[in-house]
């Protein structure tokens, strides 16, 4: 599904006012209309494209002539024997016991997620569901309990690396080809593996808003195949205020970034740095040492390289490079 070419509905202007209110797909689907396409369909690979899964949802509905979330529980939450997952479209009562979203606040706090509308993320992100349920959902899409031979090869082998809603990679730390997914909503996060060799499922379910939920996943799955692992470890001591100070400026990534091309700025509020996004959304750095960070919402390491007066020139997130461009 990453491959459609929509333009994505998460990057329109007005995407926060979206989640403020009630949607169907028909109305997700109405916001993108019109808009040319990023590029042509199967011709590359994007990592986030909601649209299309509103899409999906929307075509769900016109071939079944039942609401999305009627349409769900009939063909695959019975079929699949998932007992406690639905989808949350608003219309229904919240699910007892249903975890409450929260977000980083500072480097180690937490405080309540902005409450959204589900029904705005109808296709991609409205699904109740618990890990017991996740890992029976995974067991039927690998098993033969759900779908047939050639169906499911179509889902999983679409491309080198992206299937219909799975990444497939040769992974060298399990020696085998893995299937993964993760993903993030306002005040959770999520990260399902199976390692088809082994057989083994790990689904890894947070009510924090950050992706910390991958790397938990990833050391869950090596801790019990007796594969190394290498604990988090926050610096013992963190940075003074001057140290933070001397980190800050902006930082220009390019094409092949996450966010192509994005500005990125580390800045300095007392003994804590943070990263904001050109949306405007700031990542609290865990410090890992003088020069080491943590993006606590990405859960992806950011270095810091100096030039010969020791002043910022690079930062290293992931295994990406952003050259400063300006210095505050």
């Amino acid at each position: 599904m990453e491959r459609s070419g929509l333009p994505d509905i998460n990057d329109l202007p007005d995407y926060g006012d979206v989640l403020k209110h009630h949607q169907t797909p028909a109305s997700l689907i109405a916001k993108i209309k019109g808009r040319p396409l990023l590029f042509e369909p199967g011709s590359k690979f994007l990592h986030e494209e909601h649209s299309a899964y509103n899409l999906l949802a929307l075509i769900v509905e016109t071939k079944t002539g039942l609401p999305f979330a009627a349409a769900m529980e009939k063909l695959v939450f019975q079929p699949a024997g998932l007992s406690k997952s639905s989808i949350d479209d608003d219309a229904t009562p919240v699910t007892p016991g249903v975890a409450k979203g929260y977000q980083p606040d500072g480097v180690y706090g937490l405080k309540p997620a902005t409450p959204i509308r589900w029904s705005a993320k109808t296709g991609n992100a409205s699904v109740v569901t618990t890990a017991r349920d996740a890992a029976q959902w995974v067991r039927a899409v690998f098993g033969d309990r759900l779908l047939k031979e050639a169906s499911r090869k179509a889902i999983l082998d679409t491309s080198e690396r992206v299937g219909y809603g799975w990444f497939r990679s040769a992974n060298t730390r399990f020696h085998e080809t893995i299937y993964y997914m993760n993903g993030r909503a306002p005040g959770f996060a999520s990260f399902v593996l199976y390692i088809p060799r082994e057989q083994m499922t790990v689904v890894v379910l947070s009510n924090i808003y950050s992706s910390a939920t991958t790397a938990i996943g990833y050391d869950i799955a090596a801790i019990s195949l007796g594969l190394p692992y290498e604990p988090f470890q926050p610096s013992v001591t963190a940075p003074s205020a001057e140290q933070i100070k001397t980190s800050t400026g902006t930082f220009q990534f390019g094409p092949d970034f996450y966010q192509p091309n994005a500005e990125v700025v580390l800045i300095a509020n007392g003994s804590v740095l943070s990263l904001r996004w050109p949306s405007g959304d700031t990542s609290p750095l865990i410090p890992l040492g003088r020069d080491r960070f943590m993006d606590r919402s990405y859960w992806e390491e950011i270095d810091i390289e100096r030039d010969a007066a020791g002043l910022p020139k690079t930062i290293i997130y992931d295994h990406f490079r952003g050259n400063v461009t300006r210095r505050k």
